[in-house]
């Protein structure tokens, strides 16, 4: 018998390669397309933190590496990780810090 793949397979492959591959927006209020929010609250504004982090938890754990570069802000990421970190999964924490390193010092 074969054993199923983990659902966090992969997830290394889903984190951009450098803090300069996030070209998402720093202000505003950002929609997300049915992929990554089917149901619920799709848009979200980044000047209210709760928000800002449903947003950042939401691409983390559910988009792919495009999604990542093009919803997420280095400036905002390096800034909120702190906190972001403790909110998501240990295997996606250890696959951004392993692959960003100014995210490997937050801890």
């Amino acid at each position: 018998m074969s054993a199923l793949p983990s659902r966090w397979d992969g997830v290394e492959r889903r984190v951009p390669d450098s803090l300069d591959d996030l070209r998402g927006p720093a202000v505003g209020v950002v929609a997300l397309p049915a992929h990554l929010c089917w149901s619920g609250l799709t848009a979200f504004d980044l000047t209210d933190r709760r928000l800002r982090m449903s947003l950042y938890r939401t691409i983390i754990t559910g988009g792919g590496r495009t999604d990542a570069e093009s919803y997420l802000n280095a400036g905002i990421l390096v800034a909120d990780w702190p906190t972001l970190r403790r909110g998501i999964g240990p295997s996606y924490r250890r696959a951004w810090e392993s692959k960003i390193d100014l995210l490997g010092g937050a801890r």
